[in-house]
Protein backbone atom coordinates (compact mmCIF):
# COMPACT_ATOMS: atom_id res chain seq x y z
CA UNK A 1 0.00 0.00 0.00
CA UNK A 2 1.04 3.82 -0.56
CA UNK A 3 2.29 5.84 2.09
CA UNK A 4 0.50 8.74 1.52
CA UNK A 5 2.62 10.94 3.68
CA UNK A 6 5.66 9.56 1.16
CA UNK A 7 6.99 12.27 -1.46
CA UNK A 8 5.71 11.48 -5.08
CA UNK A 9 7.82 10.29 -7.57
CA UNK A 10 8.72 12.94 -9.76
CA UNK A 11 9.52 13.08 -14.11
CA UNK A 12 8.33 9.35 -15.15
CA UNK A 13 6.53 8.95 -17.76
CA UNK A 14 3.28 8.13 -15.02
CA UNK A 15 3.80 11.52 -13.85
CA UNK A 16 4.07 12.91 -17.35
CA UNK A 17 0.70 11.25 -17.80
CA UNK A 18 -0.96 13.44 -14.91
CA UNK A 19 1.45 15.22 -12.91
CA UNK A 20 -1.29 17.08 -10.79
CA UNK A 21 -1.80 15.14 -8.14
CA UNK A 22 2.09 15.02 -7.32
CA UNK A 23 1.57 19.10 -7.78
CA UNK A 24 -0.99 18.78 -4.93
CA UNK A 25 1.36 16.61 -2.65
CA UNK A 26 4.24 19.04 -2.86
CA UNK A 27 2.32 22.25 -2.80
CA UNK A 28 0.62 20.92 0.17
CA UNK A 29 3.79 19.41 2.04
CA UNK A 30 6.92 20.39 0.25
CA UNK A 31 5.88 23.76 -1.58
CA UNK A 32 9.58 24.90 -2.31
CA UNK A 33 11.29 21.79 -2.62
CA UNK A 34 14.89 20.70 -3.66
CA UNK A 35 14.97 17.77 -6.52
CA UNK A 36 17.62 16.23 -8.69
CA UNK A 37 16.06 16.58 -12.68
CA UNK A 38 16.60 13.54 -15.04
CA UNK A 39 19.73 15.21 -16.12
CA UNK A 40 21.63 15.25 -12.89
CA UNK A 41 21.66 19.10 -12.24
CA UNK A 42 19.59 19.82 -8.54
CA UNK A 43 17.00 22.19 -8.71
CA UNK A 44 14.34 24.15 -6.74
CA UNK A 45 11.14 23.77 -7.80
CA UNK A 46 8.10 26.27 -6.36
CA UNK A 47 4.41 24.74 -7.39
CA UNK A 48 2.11 27.36 -4.70
CA UNK A 49 0.61 30.64 -6.63
CA UNK A 50 1.94 33.32 -4.51
CA UNK A 51 5.61 31.50 -4.32
CA UNK A 52 5.63 31.57 -7.41
CA UNK A 53 4.33 35.16 -8.78
CA UNK A 54 6.73 36.56 -5.80
CA UNK A 55 9.76 34.13 -7.79
CA UNK A 56 8.66 35.11 -11.35
CA UNK A 57 9.27 39.01 -10.63
CA UNK A 58 12.32 38.72 -8.07
CA UNK A 59 15.30 40.22 -10.01
CA UNK A 60 17.28 38.54 -7.50
CA UNK A 61 16.57 35.28 -9.68
CA UNK A 62 18.51 35.80 -12.74
CA UNK A 63 17.76 34.76 -16.09
CA UNK A 64 21.62 34.36 -17.29
CA UNK A 65 22.85 30.64 -17.33
CA UNK A 66 26.17 32.48 -16.01
CA UNK A 67 25.29 32.94 -12.87
CA UNK A 68 24.92 28.94 -12.29
CA UNK A 69 27.18 27.94 -9.99
CA UNK A 70 26.96 24.57 -11.30
CA UNK A 71 30.13 21.50 -11.25
CA UNK A 72 31.41 20.07 -14.21
CA UNK A 73 28.69 17.45 -14.90
CA UNK A 74 25.89 19.86 -15.28
CA UNK A 75 27.42 22.19 -17.04
CA UNK A 76 25.16 23.15 -20.66
CA UNK A 77 22.30 21.24 -19.26
CA UNK A 78 20.12 24.29 -18.35
CA UNK A 79 19.24 26.12 -22.07
CA UNK A 80 18.31 24.82 -25.29
CA UNK A 81 20.33 22.34 -26.71
CA UNK A 82 22.61 23.83 -28.76
CA UNK A 83 22.10 27.09 -27.85
CA UNK A 84 26.27 27.62 -26.60
CA UNK A 85 27.50 26.58 -29.28
CA UNK A 86 25.50 28.59 -31.89
CA UNK A 87 25.74 31.80 -30.28
CA UNK A 88 22.15 32.33 -29.67
CA UNK A 89 23.13 33.37 -25.95
CA UNK A 90 21.58 36.97 -26.11
CA UNK A 91 17.73 36.49 -26.11
CA UNK A 92 15.10 37.71 -24.44
CA UNK A 93 14.06 34.24 -21.84
CA UNK A 94 18.15 34.40 -20.72
CA UNK A 95 19.32 38.04 -19.92
CA UNK A 96 18.68 40.55 -17.30
CA UNK A 97 17.90 44.14 -17.26
CA UNK A 98 19.66 46.86 -18.31
CA UNK A 99 19.99 44.64 -21.41
CA UNK A 100 16.47 43.09 -21.53
CA UNK A 101 15.03 46.23 -21.04
CA UNK A 102 16.76 47.26 -24.30
CA UNK A 103 16.43 44.68 -26.04
CA UNK A 104 12.80 43.92 -25.20
CA UNK A 105 12.32 48.03 -25.87
CA UNK A 106 13.40 47.07 -29.92
CA UNK A 107 11.91 44.14 -29.70
CA UNK A 108 8.56 45.70 -28.77
CA UNK A 109 8.96 47.96 -31.63
CA UNK A 110 8.53 45.57 -34.86
CA UNK A 111 6.22 42.86 -32.74
CA UNK A 112 3.47 45.17 -32.11
CA UNK A 113 -0.21 43.84 -31.33
CA UNK A 114 -0.87 45.82 -34.15
CA UNK A 115 1.06 43.53 -36.84
CA UNK A 116 -0.28 40.40 -34.96
CA UNK A 117 -4.03 41.91 -35.55
CA UNK A 118 -3.28 42.45 -39.02
CA UNK A 119 -2.06 38.95 -39.23
CA UNK A 120 -5.32 37.28 -38.10
CA UNK A 121 -6.55 36.58 -41.73
CA UNK A 122 -3.47 34.46 -42.57
CA UNK A 123 -3.58 32.54 -39.05
CA UNK A 124 -7.63 31.55 -40.36
CA UNK A 125 -6.20 31.01 -44.04
CA UNK A 126 -3.91 28.88 -42.68
CA UNK A 127 -6.34 26.78 -40.44
CA UNK A 128 -8.57 26.50 -42.75
CA UNK A 129 -5.93 24.62 -45.49
CA UNK A 130 -5.07 22.30 -43.00
CA UNK A 131 -7.79 21.16 -41.87
CA UNK A 132 -8.98 21.35 -45.47
CA UNK A 133 -6.37 18.48 -46.35
CA UNK A 134 -7.40 16.08 -43.83
CA UNK A 135 -11.46 16.94 -43.51
CA UNK A 136 -12.67 14.47 -46.28
CA UNK A 137 -11.21 11.37 -44.79
CA UNK A 138 -12.62 11.23 -41.14
CA UNK A 139 -9.63 10.98 -39.20
CA UNK A 140 -6.22 12.53 -38.39
CA UNK A 141 -3.68 12.99 -36.02
CA UNK A 142 -4.15 16.55 -35.06
CA UNK A 143 -0.91 16.93 -33.10
CA UNK A 144 1.08 16.05 -36.87
CA UNK A 145 -1.15 17.10 -39.16
CA UNK A 146 -2.51 20.33 -37.56
CA UNK A 147 -1.17 21.68 -34.10
CA UNK A 148 2.29 21.37 -35.09
CA UNK A 149 2.32 22.71 -38.95
CA UNK A 150 -0.13 26.20 -37.55
CA UNK A 151 2.38 27.63 -35.85
CA UNK A 152 5.37 26.84 -37.73
CA UNK A 153 3.84 28.29 -40.96
CA UNK A 154 1.93 31.28 -39.01
CA UNK A 155 5.38 32.56 -37.34
CA UNK A 156 7.27 32.02 -40.72
CA UNK A 157 5.42 34.14 -42.77
CA UNK A 158 5.22 36.59 -39.89
CA UNK A 159 9.18 36.93 -40.16
CA UNK A 160 9.33 36.79 -43.30
CA UNK A 161 10.72 33.50 -44.24
CA UNK A 162 10.31 32.63 -48.07
CA UNK A 163 7.55 30.15 -48.51
CA UNK A 164 10.01 27.60 -50.52
CA UNK A 165 11.92 27.55 -47.60
CA UNK A 166 9.69 26.68 -44.42
CA UNK A 167 9.12 23.17 -45.17
CA UNK A 168 12.98 23.09 -44.32
CA UNK A 169 12.20 24.92 -41.08
CA UNK A 170 9.20 22.47 -40.48
CA UNK A 171 12.03 19.64 -40.51
CA UNK A 172 14.19 21.29 -38.17
CA UNK A 173 11.37 22.46 -35.90
CA UNK A 174 10.22 18.89 -35.74
CA UNK A 175 13.61 17.78 -34.78
CA UNK A 176 13.83 20.61 -31.83
CA UNK A 177 10.36 19.64 -30.67
CA UNK A 178 11.24 15.50 -30.42
CA UNK A 179 13.04 16.60 -26.76
CA UNK A 180 15.73 13.71 -27.09
CA UNK A 181 13.23 10.80 -29.75
CA UNK A 182 15.71 12.02 -32.69
CA UNK A 183 19.07 11.15 -33.37
CA UNK A 184 22.07 12.10 -31.19
CA UNK A 185 22.75 15.61 -32.07
CA UNK A 186 19.94 16.27 -33.82
CA UNK A 187 18.44 18.68 -31.94
CA UNK A 188 21.63 20.88 -31.86
CA UNK A 189 22.33 20.22 -35.43
CA UNK A 190 18.78 21.82 -36.27
CA UNK A 191 19.55 24.87 -34.31
CA UNK A 192 22.65 25.42 -35.30
CA UNK A 193 20.98 25.11 -38.72
CA UNK A 194 18.25 27.58 -38.11
CA UNK A 195 19.99 30.11 -36.19
CA UNK A 196 22.20 29.64 -39.49
CA UNK A 197 19.03 30.03 -42.31
CA UNK A 198 18.08 33.43 -39.85
CA UNK A 199 21.34 35.27 -39.66
CA UNK A 200 21.87 34.65 -43.86
CA UNK A 201 18.59 35.87 -44.07
CA UNK A 202 18.49 38.76 -42.11
CA UNK A 203 22.20 39.78 -43.94
CA UNK A 204 19.80 39.65 -47.05
CA UNK A 205 16.91 41.48 -45.87
CA UNK A 206 18.70 44.55 -44.72
CA UNK A 207 19.36 45.75 -48.63
CA UNK A 208 15.54 45.03 -49.20
CA UNK A 209 13.50 45.58 -46.11
CA UNK A 210 9.46 45.04 -46.64
CA UNK A 211 6.38 44.58 -43.99
CA UNK A 212 7.67 41.51 -41.89
CA UNK A 213 8.70 41.03 -38.77
CA UNK A 214 12.30 40.44 -39.81
CA UNK A 215 12.32 43.91 -41.49
CA UNK A 216 10.64 45.33 -38.49
CA UNK A 217 13.80 43.77 -36.11
CA UNK A 218 15.95 45.15 -38.39
CA UNK A 219 14.26 48.81 -38.57
CA UNK A 220 13.64 48.76 -34.78
CA UNK A 221 15.64 51.84 -33.32
CA UNK A 222 15.56 53.56 -29.83
CA UNK A 223 17.49 56.62 -29.49
CA UNK A 224 19.75 55.98 -31.93
CA UNK A 225 19.96 52.00 -31.01
CA UNK A 226 19.42 49.23 -33.53
CA UNK A 227 19.12 45.37 -32.68
CA UNK A 228 22.95 44.17 -33.85
CA UNK A 229 22.44 41.36 -36.50
CA UNK A 230 23.29 38.69 -34.17
CA UNK A 231 20.91 39.94 -31.53
CA UNK A 232 18.45 40.32 -34.44
CA UNK A 233 18.79 36.56 -35.07
CA UNK A 234 18.62 35.17 -31.58
CA UNK A 235 15.90 37.28 -31.35
CA UNK A 236 14.05 35.76 -34.52
CA UNK A 237 14.92 32.37 -33.11
CA UNK A 238 13.80 32.99 -29.97
CA UNK A 239 10.54 34.07 -31.09
CA UNK A 240 9.89 30.98 -33.34
CA UNK A 241 11.71 28.88 -31.09
CA UNK A 242 9.44 30.03 -27.71
CA UNK A 243 6.47 30.61 -30.20
CA UNK A 244 5.91 27.79 -32.37
CA UNK A 245 5.72 24.76 -29.42
CA UNK A 246 3.72 26.47 -26.61
CA UNK A 247 1.00 27.29 -29.46
CA UNK A 248 1.43 23.32 -30.76
CA UNK A 249 0.79 22.19 -27.23
CA UNK A 250 -1.81 25.02 -26.23
CA UNK A 251 -3.98 23.21 -29.48
CA UNK A 252 -3.24 19.75 -28.67
CA UNK A 253 -3.89 20.21 -24.73
CA UNK A 254 -6.73 22.35 -24.98
CA UNK A 255 -8.68 20.18 -28.00
CA UNK A 256 -7.88 17.26 -25.48
CA UNK A 257 -8.84 18.89 -22.65
CA UNK A 258 -12.57 19.68 -24.88
CA UNK A 259 -12.83 15.84 -25.92
CA UNK A 260 -12.45 14.78 -22.24
CA UNK A 261 -14.97 17.44 -20.63
CA UNK A 262 -17.62 16.97 -23.53
CA UNK A 263 -20.37 18.98 -21.34
CA UNK A 264 -17.79 22.49 -22.06
CA UNK A 265 -17.26 21.17 -25.19
CA UNK A 266 -20.75 21.94 -26.38
CA UNK A 267 -21.41 24.81 -24.39
CA UNK A 268 -18.48 26.13 -26.22
CA UNK A 269 -19.56 25.03 -29.72
CA UNK A 270 -23.31 26.75 -28.68
CA UNK A 271 -21.90 29.98 -28.28
CA UNK A 272 -19.53 29.86 -31.34
CA UNK A 273 -23.09 28.89 -33.31
CA UNK A 274 -24.71 31.78 -32.23
CA UNK A 275 -21.70 34.16 -32.99
CA UNK A 276 -20.03 35.21 -29.66
CA UNK A 277 -16.53 35.62 -28.85
CA UNK A 278 -16.42 35.57 -25.23
CA UNK A 279 -16.55 32.21 -24.29
CA UNK A 280 -13.76 31.32 -26.63
CA UNK A 281 -11.78 34.26 -25.33
CA UNK A 282 -12.27 33.32 -21.53
CA UNK A 283 -12.36 29.48 -22.49
CA UNK A 284 -8.19 29.66 -24.30
CA UNK A 285 -7.45 31.44 -20.65
CA UNK A 286 -8.96 29.03 -18.87
CA UNK A 287 -6.98 25.69 -21.03
CA UNK A 288 -4.03 27.52 -20.54
CA UNK A 289 -4.44 27.34 -16.88
CA UNK A 290 -5.92 24.02 -16.33
CA UNK A 291 -3.20 22.04 -18.95
CA UNK A 292 -1.03 24.77 -19.90
CA UNK A 293 1.40 24.14 -22.69
CA UNK A 294 3.93 25.31 -20.70
CA UNK A 295 4.70 22.96 -16.92
CA UNK A 296 7.57 24.78 -15.70
CA UNK A 297 9.08 28.64 -16.56
CA UNK A 298 12.61 28.65 -17.99
CA UNK A 299 15.67 28.30 -15.86
CA UNK A 300 16.60 30.99 -13.44
CA UNK A 301 19.36 31.40 -10.83
CA UNK A 302 19.68 32.99 -7.47
CA UNK A 303 22.31 35.70 -7.76
CA UNK A 304 22.32 36.09 -4.34
CA UNK A 305 20.79 34.22 -1.34
CA UNK A 306 17.32 34.52 -0.75
CA UNK A 307 14.12 33.33 0.52
CA UNK A 308 11.02 31.90 -1.42
CA UNK A 309 8.30 30.20 0.46
CA UNK A 310 10.15 29.99 3.60
CA UNK A 311 13.35 28.21 1.90
CA UNK A 312 16.76 29.53 2.03
CA UNK A 313 18.00 28.99 -1.53
CA UNK A 314 21.40 29.70 -1.74
CA UNK A 315 23.38 31.62 -4.61
CA UNK A 316 24.21 30.11 -7.52
CA UNK A 317 21.17 27.57 -7.01
CA UNK A 318 18.92 26.50 -9.94
CA UNK A 319 15.50 27.74 -9.64
CA UNK A 320 12.22 26.20 -11.06
CA UNK A 321 8.55 27.73 -11.19
CA UNK A 322 5.97 24.66 -11.60
CA UNK A 323 3.54 27.03 -13.54
CA UNK A 324 1.29 23.63 -14.05
CA UNK A 325 1.02 23.56 -10.03
CA UNK A 326 0.82 27.31 -9.41
CA UNK A 327 -1.95 27.35 -12.03
CA UNK A 328 -4.18 24.50 -9.93
CA UNK A 329 -3.42 26.38 -6.46
CA UNK A 330 -6.64 26.16 -4.41
CA UNK A 331 -5.40 28.91 -2.48
CA UNK A 332 -5.94 31.16 -5.71
CA UNK A 333 -8.29 29.49 -7.76
CA UNK A 334 -12.27 28.18 -6.76
CA UNK A 335 -12.40 24.73 -7.88
CA UNK A 336 -8.82 24.44 -9.53
CA UNK A 337 -9.35 21.20 -10.96
CA UNK A 338 -12.55 22.04 -12.64
CA UNK A 339 -12.64 23.09 -16.12
CA UNK A 340 -15.04 26.09 -16.30
CA UNK A 341 -14.50 27.56 -19.53
CA UNK A 342 -16.33 30.56 -18.58
CA UNK A 343 -13.93 31.35 -15.63
CA UNK A 344 -13.65 35.04 -15.18
CA UNK A 345 -11.21 35.27 -12.04
CA UNK A 346 -8.21 33.65 -14.05
CA UNK A 347 -4.93 35.43 -13.40
CA UNK A 348 -3.13 32.41 -14.37
CA UNK A 349 0.66 32.21 -15.06
CA UNK A 350 0.29 30.49 -18.36
CA UNK A 351 2.65 33.05 -19.92
CA UNK A 352 4.65 34.15 -17.24
CA UNK A 353 4.74 37.24 -15.11
CA UNK A 354 6.91 40.54 -14.58
CA UNK A 355 9.77 41.63 -16.58
CA UNK A 356 9.73 38.49 -18.76
CA UNK A 357 6.20 38.30 -19.70
CA UNK A 358 5.41 35.90 -22.95
CA UNK A 359 6.05 38.65 -25.17
CA UNK A 360 4.36 36.45 -28.01
CA UNK A 361 1.22 36.29 -25.92
CA UNK A 362 -1.03 38.03 -28.58
CA UNK A 363 0.37 35.86 -31.31
CA UNK A 364 -0.62 32.83 -28.95
CA UNK A 365 -3.92 33.84 -28.11
CA UNK A 366 -4.96 34.43 -31.77
CA UNK A 367 -4.16 31.39 -32.90
CA UNK A 368 -5.35 29.04 -30.55
CA UNK A 369 -8.75 30.71 -30.72
CA UNK A 370 -8.40 30.55 -34.15
CA UNK A 371 -7.88 26.75 -34.66
CA UNK A 372 -10.15 25.85 -31.88
CA UNK A 373 -12.91 27.67 -33.11
CA UNK A 374 -12.54 26.53 -36.81
CA UNK A 375 -11.96 22.84 -35.61
CA UNK A 376 -15.33 22.76 -33.44
CA UNK A 377 -17.24 24.35 -36.14
CA UNK A 378 -16.20 22.53 -38.84
CA UNK A 379 -15.93 19.32 -37.52
CA UNK A 380 -18.39 19.46 -34.87
CA UNK A 381 -18.71 15.36 -33.90
CA UNK A 382 -14.40 15.40 -33.56
CA UNK A 383 -13.99 12.80 -31.00
CA UNK A 384 -10.91 10.45 -29.48
CA UNK A 385 -9.77 7.70 -32.14
CA UNK A 386 -8.43 5.81 -28.63
CA UNK A 387 -8.54 5.11 -25.89
CA UNK A 388 -6.95 7.87 -23.14
CA UNK A 389 -4.87 5.53 -21.72
CA UNK A 390 -3.21 4.87 -24.99
CA UNK A 391 -2.04 8.33 -25.56
CA UNK A 392 2.10 9.40 -24.61
CA UNK A 393 3.23 13.10 -23.30
CA UNK A 394 6.36 13.94 -24.88
CA UNK A 395 9.57 14.09 -22.20
CA UNK A 396 11.26 17.06 -21.77
CA UNK A 397 11.15 19.52 -18.39
CA UNK A 398 9.45 22.70 -19.59
CA UNK A 399 7.05 21.82 -21.97
CA UNK A 400 3.64 19.74 -21.60
CA UNK A 401 2.10 18.37 -25.38
CA UNK A 402 0.97 15.29 -26.85
CA UNK A 403 3.31 13.53 -28.66
CA UNK A 404 -0.05 12.75 -30.99
CA UNK A 405 -3.49 13.19 -30.50
CA UNK A 406 -5.88 10.38 -32.82
CA UNK A 407 -9.09 11.80 -33.80
CA UNK A 408 -12.58 10.58 -35.78
CA UNK A 409 -15.25 12.72 -37.47
CA UNK A 410 -17.79 12.89 -40.20
CA UNK A 411 -16.03 13.16 -43.15
CA UNK A 412 -16.50 16.04 -45.76
CA UNK A 413 -15.20 17.55 -49.06
CA UNK A 414 -13.06 20.44 -48.99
Amino acid sequence: MTDPNAAPELFTWEFATDPYPAYAWLREHAPVHRTTLPSGVEAWLVTRYADARQALADQRLSKNPAHHDEPAHARGRTGIPGERKAELMTHLLNIDPPDHTRLRRLVSKAFTPRRVAAFAPRVQELTDRLIGDFAARGSADLIHEFAFPLPIYAICDMLGVPREDQDDFRDWAGMMIRHGGGPRGGVARSVKKMRGYLAELIHRKRDDLGDDLISGLIRASDHGEHLTENEAAAMAFILLFAGFETTVNLIGNGVYALLRHPGERERLQASLAAGERGLLETGVEELLRYDGPVELATWRFATEPLTVGGERIAAGDPVLVVLAAADRDPERFAGPDTLDLARRDNQHLGYGHGIHYCLGAPLARLEGQTALATLLTRLPDLRLAVDPADLRWRGGLIMRGLRTLPVEFTPYAK
